[in-house]
């Protein structure tokens, strides 16, 4: 197992779309796990394969005291609204602010091959919606409805005083 460099947001391959998963191999297990190995080392919650340089539609999510490998996943439905502070592991300069559904069901396969559907909503919604994107060449940059500097320390506090004053409206 390794750790894989990050493909950052001003690198070509980043945008582009990824080939579905036909082999369920050694190779793909092998790369799952450096995926979750480069995930951890980055602190991330999530990062699908393009983010390390494989075009794969591939999805690792580690969150909320749950372990995920989605193989070719697919969003069946979506309902809902919610706002999300998104960042990622690709995009060094940027937080933002990015409108996502707050409920979305998925079909996806494991690393064996099995078909498996799943729902989820709130965080692991956005995470879902976020990590799928990637695999579609869309960044959360392309969504947001505001950006923040990560180097802002008040970012998030701007966030959520753009929130609550949303919601009061």
């Amino acid at each position: 197992m390794a750790l894989r460099n990050v493909v950052y947001s001003d690198e070509p391959l980043i945008r582009k779309k990824s080939r579905p998963v036909l082999d369920f191999d050694e190779d793909l297990e092998e790369l799952l796990q450096d995926m979750y190995e480069t995930m951890k080392k980055e602190d991330g919650v999530g990062i699908a394969a393009p983010q390390v340089g494989v075009l794969r539609q591939i999805v690792v999510i580690e969150t909320n005291g749950m372990k995920l490998e989605l193989i070719n996943p697919k969003i069946l439905e979506s309902s809902g609204s919610q706002e999300s502070f998104e960042g990622c592991l690709s995009v060094k300069e940027y937080n933002g602010l990015v409108i996502r559904p707050y409920k979305v069901k998925i079909e996806a396969q494991d690393r064996y091959g099995t078909k498996f559907q799943m729902q989820v909503e709130g965080f692991m919604a956005t995470v879902f919606c976020h990590e799928i994107d990637h695999l579609n060449g869309v960044l959360f940059t392309d969504k947001a409805v505001e950006l923040y500097k990560k180097n802002d320390p008040k970012a998030y506090d701007k966030f959520l005083a753009r929130k609550n004053k949303r919601e009061s409206e």
